[in-house]
């Protein structure tokens, strides 16, 4: 449940950077009716691997989305976001009309690149967005890599287990990363078998990979840290939006220190209420994996935070599942995670404390909040 980017500001930024790149008659530039000739995620699909980390351009929008938590030899500790968006704004085509530019697209990216220095106490990000045109941006399956300009996923050539090892890097100013990614466990479906429902007329297909073994370096300020640590990868894609009751949604990533993960998103509705289409994902240290329903889950807001606007968001949390026996507190380890990207949410690193059928436990995580912000 990761689309930090909701078709309506996304298909706005397009046409502000590919300005005549869509004919005025192609659907993908109706209003209302972007999605009407792309493919549409209605029922359980085979996945395969590596091949479904690579691009599916029959769908209108998808995502490569990278967080985690990194701590350096000196006991520096950091949390990371890097992104990937693609968007179409129109369906795929072999037929170009004669002498299109070269400048051409029926596609743009966008990226999110975030760091939190936790010892520091600061928090910065930076996005890009780029046609997918003259080599600028886009995405190919074999070899895996997704960039924009000099951030990039890329495949490393070095054969894993779970499919490979991958690379990752970004730079903005003050931060820049490079790490080395390495699965350590096969992708986990999420909802109906990979089908992640998002409303009765909307759904997308969704795996992740929730315990990545992330190793590399970060540079501050110029000076190079060994860091190493866990990641998470979320992979989405589809051609639907959310329900106009929806209002924008909570999302949690917990790596728990028993080996254990749970992923769920909290979809809310626009009466405050919290949708029955929001679901999660439960992962044993094992690797097996089983879904979480919205009434399997309380979950109670500790606190919260305001924006220097007024942007208020939720800052704490107690979440308990019953059928799990578990029943944990998480906690941002900076107040202010906020993008002020298009469009703003918070997304930000996060500790977990508190038990498990009666035992201790802890962890790291991730939390994403959006439409708390104009």
């Amino acid at each position: 449940m990761r689309s930090t980017l909701p078709a309506w500001p996304l298909a706005a930024l397009a046409w502000g950077v590919s300005c005549g790149a869509v004919p005025p008659e192609s659907p993908a530039a109706a209003a209302g009716d972007a999605a009407a000739d792309f493919a549409r995620a209605v029922g359980p699909r085979s996945f395969g691997f590596p091949q479904d980390h690579g691009p599916h351009p029959q769908f209108r929008h998808e995502w490569w989305y990278f967080t985690g938590n990194l701590d350096g030899a000196g006991g520096e500790r950091f949390g990371f976001e890097l992104t990937f968006f693609r968007y179409a704004l129109a369906p795929p085509s072999d037929a170009e009309p004669p002498g299109a530019s070269a400048w051409r697209t029926r596609e743009i990216y966008l990226a999110h690149f975030a760091i939190t220095d936790v010892a520091a106490h600061r928090f910065r990000f930076a996005e890009k967005v780029s046609r997918a045109a003259l080599g600028l941006a886009g995405a190919r399956t074999t070899p895996l890599e997704v960039w924009i300009d000099d951030w990039k996923l890329a495949d490393a050539g070095a054969a894993a287990p779970a499919g490979g090892v991958w690379k990752l890097e970004a730079a903005q100013p003050g931060y820049a990363l490079e790490l080395e990614l390495h699965p350590t466990a096969a992708p986990v479906l999420n909802g109906e078998s990979g089908l992640s429902r998002k409303s009765s007329r909307s759904a997308s297909y969704y795996y992740s990979m929730p315990r990545v073994a992330v190793r590399g370096r970060l540079t501050r300020g110029g000076e190079p840290l060994a860091v190493r640590g866990l990641a998470w990868f979320d992979r989405e894609w589809g051609s639907g939006d959310l329900a106009a009751s929806q209002a924008g949604w909570d999302w949690f990533a917990l790596q728990l220190d028993d080996g254990t993960t749970l992923m769920f998103y909290a979809l809310r509705a626009r009466d405050g209420s919290r949708d029955p289409h929001s679901a999660g994902t439960w992962v044993e240290r094992s690797g097996a994996a089983r879904p979480v329903a919205d009434a399997d889950v309380a979950i109670a807001v500790l606190d919260h935070w305001t924006s220097d606007d007024g942007a208020r968001y939720p800052a704490g949390w107690r979440i308990r599942v019953a059928s799990l026996g578990l029943d944990v507190t998480v906690h941002p380890v900076l107040a202010d995670q906020e993008l002020r990207t298009r469009p703003r949410y918070w997304e930000g690193a996060v500790d977990v404390s508190g038990a498990r059928e009666g035992r201790p436990v802890g962890g790291r995580g991730y939390v994403e909040l959006v439409g708390y912000a104009r």
